[in-house]
């Protein structure tokens, strides 16, 4: 098979064959495919995009280009959740330990950043001496153990999307659909799971701003997994804002510590406690979702979720102090506040703004190969909405050197707008998508 005919097809407009799909991503593997055809496909995707039956075939493709892990003699429910991927959003942190606390397990396998979005992965490892390369076998040990592993996508499991994964990130085709429901699925179906649960970011910050480009997303998640017998259920989420306060690895972690402690933000915790919900009822844990809220409640209040989170951090080959002492990790050498120039109403805190400037400090990246600094970021305590004095903090930079401190002043300047009024931000929930329809989120 010749790629080059295939990129003039998809080009063109055609339709690619379930067959080739198959050999194009096990040559891909390979690396018989070189990453230059395979970036031009991507983009003819991005523009042209896939037939339904071409993102089954995509996804089948991916999914068996490696391993799967086999969890099939484990009693509990199977949940995994996965983010469409936002600014703050270090929801993955607290929810994977709390609901394995509740009894269901979780193997989560999450990415590094993409974009103007933070990476699980890259959060995870700013704590000292944490492994996320665990092989499927160590992976299926944890959870057997204590019910959860916390793994990137390892050369086992579906390597097509993990090379196309990264090229994806550096050839700016992030932003389809086809592309990323296959590549969600194909690593969520490599799992073994019997339930998973999707939060799909909605507003400016989102990679799909748009709410009907977000429910297209979703629906197309739940009809791949419904193809596989995994049932799928979505939330839309905001991310015309950050989540939460704290933007930068290290400080992500520390504010998800908080959380398990029961100290996290009233929005951070909403959004965990929904997707929550959702996992401990398809994990057969919970009757329905006001029983799992209850459940969680207890776990975080009784210590079970934090200690969870310690013993998850231990096997893993990190240290569990510090989780008793955020302070051991990484610290940045300039702290620095930053004020209101003028009184007024927040307007916008826009997110894609600060996940640029998280990159402009050294916290993100702009090649794959690129050294993230764990340190630095933003801890912002503005929100849209409130009313605020000149002079007044409105959030705190975390940099390297003076010379971060001053790209990191230069992005808040950018991503923070101060004026007369502001329009209501996006309701931070907004909609529940199952197989059988969309309903609008009721916080009755």
């Amino acid at each position: 098979m010749e790629a080059r005919s295939l990129i003039e097809r998809k080009r063109d407009g055609g339709q690619i064959a379930p067959a080739e799909w198959r050999t194009l991503m096990q040559q891909y593997a390979a690396g018989d495919v070189p990453d230059y055809q395979m970036a031009a496909l991507a983009m003819a995707i991005f523009f042209n995009g896939l037939t339904r039956d071409e993102i089954g075939a995509l996804t089948d493709a991916m999914l068996h280009s490696g391993a799967t892990l086999d969890l099939d003699h484990l009693r509990a429910g199977r949940v995994d959740k996965h983010s469409t991927g936002g600014v703050g959003d270090k929801v993955s942190l607290v929810l994977a330990p709390l609901v394995a606390a509740c009894g269901v397990a979780v193997p989560m396998m999450s990415g590094r950043g993409l974009g103007h979005t933070g990476g699980t992965l890259d959060k995870l490892e700013s704590i000292p001496g944490f492994r996320t390369d665990l092989t499927l076998a160590q992976a299926t040990q944890q959870l057997e153990s204590f019910g959860c592993a916390l793994i990137g996508q390892t050369r086992e499991i579906a390597p097509a999307d993990r090379k196309l994964y990264a090229l994806r990130d550096a050839t700016s085709t992030v932003e389809s659909i086809p592309l990323i429901a296959a590549s969600i699925m194909s690593k969520k179906l490599a799992e073994g799971l019997t339930g998973l649960v999707l939060d799909v970011k909605r507003g400016s910050g989102a990679f799909l701003p748009e709410l009907d480009r977000g429910l297209e997303l979703a629906r197309t998640m739940i009809e791949l997994g419904a193809d596989h017998g995994c049932p799928v259920v979505a939330l839309l989420t905001a991310m015309d804002r950050p989540l939460g306060r704290a933007c930068g690895n290290a400080i992500e972690v520390e504010e998800s510590i908080m959380a398990l402690r029961g100290e996290g933000p009233p929005d951070l915790m909403k959004v965990t406690y929904a997707l929550g919900a959702e996992m401990l009822v398809l994990g057969a844990v919970a009757t329905d979702r006001d029983d799992a809220r209850r459940r969680m409640e207890v776990a975080i209040s009784s210590g079970r979720a934090a200690a969870r989170f310690q013993q998850i951090i231990e096997a893993q080959g990190g240290d569990p102090a510090v989780v008793d002492d955020p302070s051991l990790l990484p610290q940045a050498n300039e702290v620095e506040l930053f004020l209101a120039d003028r009184a007024g109403v927040v307007a916008q805190v826009e997110p894609r703004a600060i996940g640029r400037g998280i990159t402009a400090l050294g916290g993100g990246r702009t090649k794959v190969d690129d050294i993230v600094d764990a340190s630095v970021g933003f801890v912002i305590t503005a929100q849209p909405g409130d009313v605020v004095r000149a002079g007044e903090p409105l959030a705190t930079i975390f940099a390297r050197d003076s010379a971060g401190v001053a790209a990191g002043r230069a992005a808040l300047q950018t991503a923070v707008r101060i004026a007369e009024d502001a329009e209501p931000p996006l309701p931070l929930i907004s909609h529940r998508v199952t197989e059988a329809g969309v309903q609008q989120w009721d916080d009755a």
